[in-house]
């Protein structure tokens, strides 16, 4: 089973690209290390307070996919300075 799910976020301090890279690249190299799941940024690069991510995650079981994209979801909503605006899933 393959879930991707695609968030849209907003991100209220940037004041620059460069700020924004900061944020965003410390989201997808902490779950990269410690979430089984494949993690892009896909559009918004070239925004400042807007950020859309793809995660994804493969295994035999639907339960264990939904779960883990879950923790992704859990960690990007526990960080304070970016709030989730959309969520959408997909099932392959």
């Amino acid at each position: 089973m393959i879930g991707a799910v695609t968030i849209e976020a907003l991100l209220y301090d940037p004041q620059s690209l460069k700020e924004k890279r900061a944020v965003t690249k410390s989201c997808a190299d902490h779950i990269r290390r410690k979430f089984n799941a494949a993690f892009a940024e896909t559009e918004h690069q070239d925004v400042w307070q807007r950020v859309k991510w793809v995660a994804v995650s493969v295994s035999s079981s639907r339960a264990v996919v939904e779960k883990e994209l879950q923790r992704v979801l859990h960690y990007l909503d526990s960080r304070p300075e970016l709030e989730i605006s959309s969520v959408t899933w997909e099932w392959l």
